[in-house]
């Protein structure tokens, strides 16, 4: 907490008054930058050529994962950090860790509106499909941190699934 006062120009007493803890300070931050990297991706989301294109869709929503500007480099590094520090804090793990899955839902969903017009394959399972799709491109931006991918092979990897499940 002193690092954050330090780092905003207020007093430690200021911090502690607005959060009394450090699991609220934890969760409030988390809470923010969730908020601002869902503002900075709805607005790239809504520039799209065609938006009702699934697969194009789908293709910039994961990309919205992956390390390709410093924000969404920062934000990945700071998912990391509070993914680590869920697995020993049952408390931030609570909040960090919600029992929905709103990205899972949401290319699940566009998955079977896919199928439903023809544009995906009939046989797949959307929900087994996007927990693939969601932790596998989380995955593969890890990697791009630590330099084990570059983003062309991560995108030839994203290409080829989006590539499986597409007909059109």
């Amino acid at each position: 907490m002193r690092e954050v006062a330090a780092e905003a120009g207020v007093s430690l007493r200021a911090v502690q008054y607005h959060f009394n803890s450090k699991h609220r300070l934890l969760v409030a931050a988390l809470r923010l930058l969730n908020e601002d990297d869902d503002r900075h991706a709805r607005a790239r989301l809504s520039a799209l050529s065609d938006p009702a294109d699934p697969r194009t869709l789908l293709h910039a929503i994961m990309r919205e994962f992956l390390p390709l500007d410093g924000r969404r480099r920062m934000a990945l590094r700071v998912f990391a950090a509070y993914y680590a520090r869920s697995l020993t804090d049952p408390a931030l793990a609570s909040v960090f860790l919600a029992d929905s899955r709103p990205l899972e839902l949401l290319v699940a969903g566009i998955l079977r509106e896919a199928q439903r017009t023809g544009a995906a394959a009939p046989g797949l399972d959307p929900d087994h499909e996007a927990d693939l799709l969601v932790s596998g491109v989380s995955g593969l931006g890890m990697d791009v941190l630590h330099g084990r991918r570059t983003m062309a092979e991560v995108q030839r990897v994203v290409d080829y699934h989006l590539g499986r499940i597409f007909t059109v």
